[in-house]
C-alpha cells in the first residue's frame, strides 16, 4: 500500500481550477509513477495554518509501484515541477502539492522521505479523504 496526498489551491493557467489540476495530476501519477488502485473523493479544505489563501482541494490516492521511496518522492516532486510548482516559503499557496504519506509498512523517521508522513495524522485534509479509501487502523504508526 502506497498512499499519496494531493492538494491544490491555485489554478493552473492551462489546466484550470484546482479540481481540474488534481484530476490531471492523478493521470500523471498513473502514467509516470504507478498504477492507481483507489482515489478518494475530493475535499475542499481551509488552508493550514489558517490564512487568506484560497481554500484547497485535497484527495488521497493509493498506488502500486516498484519504485523505492526516495525515487518515488523524486518522481512526485518532478510532477509538481511540471505543473509549475515553485518551492518557496512553507505553507505557501500552490498549484500542486504531492506528499508521499505511506509506503507499505516502511518506517523511516529520518528520511528522506520520512515515513509515514510525520504530520499526516494531525491533518484532517489528509485523514478525511484517506478514510474514504482506507481504514486508519490499517496504517503504520510513526515511531520516534
Amino acid at each position: 500500500m502506497i498512499l499519496i496526498g494531493l492538494g491544490s489551491n491555485l489554478p493552473h493557467p492551462e489546466i484550470g481550477t484546482p479540481d481540474a489540476v488534481l484530476r490531471v495530476a492523478l493521470q500523471e501519477i498513473h502514467a509516470k509513477v504507478g498504477r492507481l488502485v483507489r482515489v478518494s473523493p475530493f475535499l475542499s479544505t481551509q488552508p493550514v495554518p489558517i490564512s487568506d489563501q484560497p481554500w484547497y482541494q485535497n484527495a488521497v490516492c493509493e498506488i502500486e509501484s516498484q519504485r523505492q521511496p526516495a525515487e518515488l518522492l523524486a518522481d512526485l516532486h518532478a510532477i509538481e515541477a511540471d505543473f509549475g510548482r515553485i518551492r518557496s516559503v512553507r505553507n505557501a499557496a500552490r498549484i500542486l502539492d504531492l506528499d508521499l504519506l505511506v509506503y507499505g509498512d516502511h518506517r523511516d523517521p529520518h528520511g528522506p522521505p520520512i515515513l509515514p508522513h510525520p504530520r499526516m495524522f494531525e491533518r484532517d485534509f489528509v485523514m478525511v479523504p484517506l478514510a474514504a479509501i482506507r481504514a486508519p487502523a490499517t496504517l503504520p504508526v510513526q515511531r520516534s
